[in-house]
């Protein structure tokens, strides 16, 4: 996540894209192979844990301390560090039921690595500068650890969070209170990619909108939608942006009543309560039909960003991620009916 990215070089002639006629990536050479983190870890002797984490280090160097110490907030895997052991053998233990139905989902990785494929040659073509996470790899965590994690060797894939809006966890007490069925919804193996180019975005372009007005927030944040139209050109934009296919239609149907409705409120403000009611998740947004979705203001964001690329179509996607956001909302001239 440590990295600077140098300028770039960029081909502007190469950029054209409309949404139909995309670049052709086919021969920019990308390999991915998702190592099975979580199978490994899952095969330890928890009567020989202490030995089985040093040789399941020795396999995974890149990630097994990042794992233990970060994941499952264990500290460093020394030999110093015996609550790194003993906390990885309790996981082990209490996480097996989890673990056999979580797997049962991915026994074929094949259909993700293609299409992750498809999202890293889109990333080389767009900012080949970028270094690409050497690894990729698939663990199982707590439930409340991240579904998807930038380490600095890897992109790190958190199965726990991709087993299926049904799968019983989400769906008991517990998971409901720590990820109610307007999130859970979304913990679909499909939801995957999408969300680690959203990773890459990030880790690429940082976000640092964060205390700007509310406006200058919903077009940072509508970059990253923007962006990942790039990276993913073929994915359905539900899954891009979380949204449910009936809560986009909700949004394009009604696109001029929600600007007004933002501009009828202070799309300038910098009250972090406020600026929270329209940014985030939420089962819908504050002053809204419930039809509305959460997130809302990421959404008008995307469109306003949408309207700048429309009259401005030499602009990179380089160039877009770093144009002030104040001057895209000044020269888009938003207005929808």
């Amino acid at each position: 996540m440590k990295r600077v990215i140098p300028p770039l070089l960029f081909l502007i002639f190469a950029a054209c894209r409309n949404g139909k006629n995309n670049p052709d990536v086919s021969s920019i050479a990308v390999t991915i192979h998702i190592e099975r983190f979580d199978k490994a870890f899952f095969e330890l002797d928890s009567n020989n844990i202490t030995r089985g984490l040093y040789d399941l280090n020795r396999q995974f160097p890149y990630f097994t301390n990042d794992f233990v110490e970060n994941i499952l907030g264990a500290g460093p895997l020394t030999d110093t560090n015996h609550i790194a052991f003993a906390a990885s053998r309790q996981f082990l233990v209490s996480y097996l039921p989890a673990k056999d139905g979580i797997e049962q989902k991915f026994e074929n990785m094949k259909p993700i690595e293609k299409e992750l494929r498809t999202g890293f040659q889109y990333m080389k073509y767009y900012f080949p500068k970028y270094n690409l996470p050497p690894k990729v790899v698939a663990y199982i965590g707590p439930f409340d650890a991240p579904g998807v994690a930038m380490t600095q060797y890897t992109l790190a894939i958190g199965l726990q969070l991709f087993a299926g809006k049904d799968f019983p966890y989400y769906k008991s007490m517990q998971g409901q209170e720590l990820y109610p069925a307007y999130i859970s919804r979304r913990f679909e193996p499909a939801y995957i990619v999408p969300n680690c180019m959203k990773a890459m975005a990030e880790d690429l372009f940082p976000d640092e909108s964060f205390n700007k007005p509310l406006i200058q927030q919903m077009i940072e944040k509508g970059k990253y939608w923007w962006l990942i139209d790039h990276l993913l050109p073929e994915t359905a934009d539900s899954l891009k942006t979380g949204f449910s296919e009936k809560q986009l239609s909700w949004c394009k149907a009604n696109e001029g009543l929600i600007w007004n409705f933002f501009l009828q409120n202070d799309i300038f403000t910098i009250d972090p309560e406020l600026i929270k009611d329209y940014i985030g998740d939420a089962p819908h947004t504050q002053g809204m039909p419930d039809a509305s979705p959460g997130n809302i203001g990421q959404w008008v964001g995307w469109q306003i960003v949408k309207k700048y690329a429309a009259d401005h179509p030499s602009v990179t996607p380089e160039e877009m991620m770093k144009t002030d956001a104040k001057k895209i909302f000044d020269e888009s001239k938003y207005k929808p009916k």
